[in-house]
């Protein structure tokens, strides 16, 4: 049976989550299959790489418009592979782990590996090279800048970004974001939410700052049910405690519980993340995003708008007018949305793309 090995990274959710889904997908459609999944980065810098990882993510959360001209000055790049060349621990480490594993597929859902794996193989790969892009319509050239056997993409928008960048249709595959196959699991089990029952309404707090706390006490204000996660922050869950001044609240810390709260409550309220977006779709949940990162993010918020299955809204007033306008007239535009977003939905993206992994 075909050796498979996932590269992940911890630079953005969206990869690892990916990477876990195309794992869990594996592991469902072939038990027996030998499958690693491995963050090079981790392996190799160790504590160093998770500074580099934490100071990433407070640049993006913080000041998510400045990491906006870092991700357009990369767009514009065109030799890659030379800033790759410099590092030389990262590939020795790639190197033993390859020569350990004998590898017939690599999947890598961050862009660096097909540049790396280039540099140790050159032309004698023996693997089959598969990138899989984790993200939405603002997809950098980053990630098909390099040679690959196949490039599988989330949808067709992201599709029509690298053919337009000179991948051919030939190597290109749509089988959504391989979210976990419990979005599959669920799809069957649990009952999508109606106008009939009462108003829900989930709000997936991350970043924290204070305008999370000021728009949860607005929330309170309105005829819904709310539910909210603050992970595994718990100076977040004692201050949404204080803002709720005893209220109904539903309130969630770290969970494996988020793809049944989305497939069961009528809007999400989350930031644009690959796999909050990926997740809401699957779980064929409308979406009011309130965070947005420049560059990567941007194409998750617009193909929200773009399809008509939610809205941005990047101000507290912003999202209560968002809320007010989908449940208004009898809830008219939720309908559109959760029409549209089911449209899209593709909950059994992981196991389609473990099948076609193991058939390559």
């Amino acid at each position: 049976m075909r050796k498979i090995l996932i590269l992940t990274a911890g630079y953005g959710e969206g990869h690892n989550s990916a990477a876990r889904g195309i794992r869990d997908g594996l592991s469902r459609v072939a038990p027996d299959a030998p499958v690693e999944m491995h963050d090079p980065f981790i392996e190799t810098y160790g504590l160093l790489n998770e500074a580099v990882r934490k100071g990433y993510l407070a640049v993006i959360n913080r000041w998510p418009r400045s990491w906006g001209y870092v991700y357009r000055w990369l767009d514009k790049k065109k030799d890659f592979a030379r800033d790759f060349r410099k590092f030389r621990k990262l590939k020795r480490q790639l190197s033993s782990l390859l020569d350990r594993f004998q590898p017939d597929v690599i999947v890598s859902v961050f862009p660096a590996y097909p540049y790396l794996l280039a540099e140790i193989a050159g032309q004698d790969r023996s693997w089959k090279n598969v990138i899989v892009v984790t993200d939405s319509i603002t997809v950098n050239a980053i990630w098909y800048g390099c040679a690959a056997d196949y490039f599988l993409v989330p949808n067709d928008e992201s599709a029509a970004v690298i053919r337009a960048g000179g991948v051919p249709d030939a190597i290109t595959r749509i089988f959504g974001f391989p979210v976990s196959p419990i979005f599959a699991d669920l799809a069957g089990q649990v009952i999508s939410p109606s106008l009939e029952s009462r108003r829900k309404v989930l709000y997936v707090i991350n970043p924290p700052t204070l305008r999370s706390l000021d728009l949860i006490r607005r929330l309170l204000q309105l005829d819904v049910d709310l539910t909210v996660t603050v992970g595994r922050n718990e100076k977040l869950r004692t201050a949404v405690e204080t803002a709720a001044a005893g209220r109904q609240i539903e309130i969630y810390g770290w969970t494996d519980q988020l793809p049944r709260l989305f497939a069961a409550t009528h809007l999400l309220i989350g930031k644009a993340g690959g796999a909050t977006v990926q997740e809401a779709i699957a779980a064929a949940c409308p979406m009011i995003v309130n965070h947005v990162v420049s560059g990567q993010e941007e194409g998750n918020a617009r193909l929200i708008v773009q399809t008509n299955s939610g809205a941005i809204a990047l101000s507290s007033d912003a999202v209560i007018a968002e809320i007010e306008r989908a449940f208004g007239d009898g809830g008219q535009q939720w309908q559109i949305w959760k029409n549209n977003i089911s449209r899209m939905s593709r909950p059994r993206a992981s196991l389609d793309t473990a099948e076609f992994l193991l058939g390559i």
